[in-house]
């Protein structure tokens, strides 16, 4: 069982940064990949980022961020960052971690096995 605490939302003007951090419970952090998603009002929960277990050394994006926002990873920490740059008002959402203990590195919800309660990301223009 894997229990992940997100935190680093919060309420920016277009074009900010924010970092947002997912700690994970457990021993075993760097057995999983892990993912962002983000869930904005009324719309569905969609894929952000995902970053490869242990060494992190493949990442993958969702066009809507690609080039804008980095995703990483601390084993030593058990924590996975989301480094959001050049924001707009589109990227308001709530963001939710994400724990995959499969082979791939996937982008869809069914993929990921642990799930964060999300942390508010609110842009304004």
């Amino acid at each position: 069982q894997v229990q992940l605490v997100e935190s680093g939302g919060g309420l920016v003007q277009a074009g900010g940064s924010l970092r947002l951090s997912c700690t994970a419970s457990g021993r075993t952090f760097g057995n999983y990949h892990m993912g962002w998603f983000r869930q904005a009002p009324g719309k569905e929960r969609e894929f952000v980022a995902a970053i490869s277990r242990w060494s992190g050394d493949a990442t993958i994006y969702s066009d809507s961020v690609k080039g804008r926002f980095t995703i990483s990873r601390d084993n030593a920490k058990n924590t996975v960052y989301l480094q959001m740059d050049s924001l707009k008002p589109e990227d308001t959402a709530v963001y939710y971690c994400a724990a995959d203990r499969g082979y791939g590195l996937g982008k869809r919800l069914a993929d990921y096995d642990y799930w964060g309660q999300g942390t508010q990301v609110t842009v304004s223009s």
